[in-house]
């Protein structure tokens, strides 16, 4: 009985240092045995490249075996072996791929360079998405492994655009985060430079608060540790920003405080906490100064003095002029309200010579 196969051959038509020509017809004297005695063959083309690169520059020819056949999983060894005819090249991409216009193998996608995939245009392995350069991608586009998601660079995420690895989030460099944009590791939020945060743009850790660069913080933006307050450089604070510890107030720089401390202003002790200042028209009023060195005077703002100094504003239409904070805190001051200005001159212990002497505004002039 013969049997119908495939046989690839050296460049130079030899094979296990055997010489052959095509066509021909070959005999051996000998009982088959798999891998051990005979000419060896395979039912499937495919199956050859198992054996031998897949390279065009071998040769791949239609074989009939006329004599004793042994066979394995793979390959068959026969004793009596006839070489019908070489096969070109391009056949033999259209024989070991199911798909079209694939220079891989065992594609049953279409025009991929790799190998096993039912994908289309993939020059990685075993993929079943589109387009990918890695391997083992059910997604698309992706240059990395083993990706259920798409446009990946990294190994084993669902979610897409990660250059990490096992994201079920977006666009992370990190791993293993369910969040997105994170470059750090395990994080359920977004955005966070540090590792286990379900919180979003922290670069602690741990953190279920935000935009934390301490650790185990449920608040928001605290630098210390285990705050459920925000905004402290402390630790363990329930609070609002302290720089203590373990303080259940706010704005203290003490220990295990309940009650928020008074402050001094001008020198001299007030009935003020901090936190009354935080929340005080006279501090949103203060804040209001320009802190901007440079300002741009247009030529018809421009005095005659201003003029003489830069002619070349003729040129350019204005100069650019340069401003001390005294010159920003006086501009403030006259452009205030008569009852703005009262607000600041009501603040406790309101001493103009100390005011005058860290703003530069000289409040007895107009």
């Amino acid at each position: 009985m013969s049997v119908k196969g495939y046989k690839v051959f050296n460049s130079d038509w030899t094979c296990r240092g055997k010489q052959y020509s095509c066509p021909g017809t070959f005999e051996e004297f000998v009982s088959p045995s798999v891998c051990n005695v005979g000419m060896h063959f395979c039912k499937n083309a495919a199956d050859c490249f198992r054996y031998y690169d897949f390279d065009p520059n071998n040769h791949v020819a239609e074989v009939i075996a006329h004599g004793t056949v042994a066979e394995d999983e793979y390959k068959c060894a026969t004793n009596k072996l006839e070489i019908v005819r070489e096969i070109p090249w391009a056949e033999v991409l259209e024989i070991v791929n199911t798909g079209k216009a694939c220079t891989g193998r065992w594609n049953s996608g279409d025009q991929n360079s790799g190998n096993w995939n039912s994908g289309n245009r993939n020059s990685g392995n075993r993929n079943s998405g589109d387009q990918n350069s890695g391997n083992r991608n059910s997604g698309d586009q992706n240059s990395g492994d083993w990706n259920s998601g798409n446009w990946n660079s990294g190994n084993r995420n669902s979610g897409n655009w990660n250059s990490g690895d096992q994201n079920s989030g977006n666009r992370n460099s990190g791993d293993q985060n369910s969040g997105d944009w994170n470059s750090g590791n395990w994080n359920s939020g977004n955005r966070n430079s540090g590792n286990w945060n379900s919180g979003n743009r922290n670069s602690g850790d741990w953190n279920s608060g935000n935009q934390n660069s301490g650790n185990w913080n449920s608040g928001n933006r605290n630098s210390g540790n285990r705050n459920s307050g925000d905004w402290n450089s402390g630790n363990r604070n329930s609070g609002n920003r302290n720089s203590g510890d373990w303080n259940a107030t706010s704005f203290s720089n003490g220990c295990f405080n309940t009650v928020s401390p008074k402050i001094y202003m001008f020198n001299k002790p007030t009935d003020w906490t901090f936190e009354r200042w935080f929340n005080c028209r006279a501090r949103r009023l203060l804040n209001d100064i320009d802190d901007c060195q440079l300002e741009y005077v247009y030529l018809s703002a421009m005095t005659d003095e201003e003029k003489a100094a830069h002619p070349e504003a003729e040129t350019t239409g204005g100069y650019l002029k340069e401003r001390t904070t005294a010159d920003n805190a006086w501009k403030w001051w006259a452009g205030l309200s008569a009852a703005d200005r009262n607000v600041i001159l009501s603040l406790p212990n309101f001493d103009a010579a100390i005011f005058r002497e860290i703003t530069g505004i000289d409040v007895s002039k107009d």
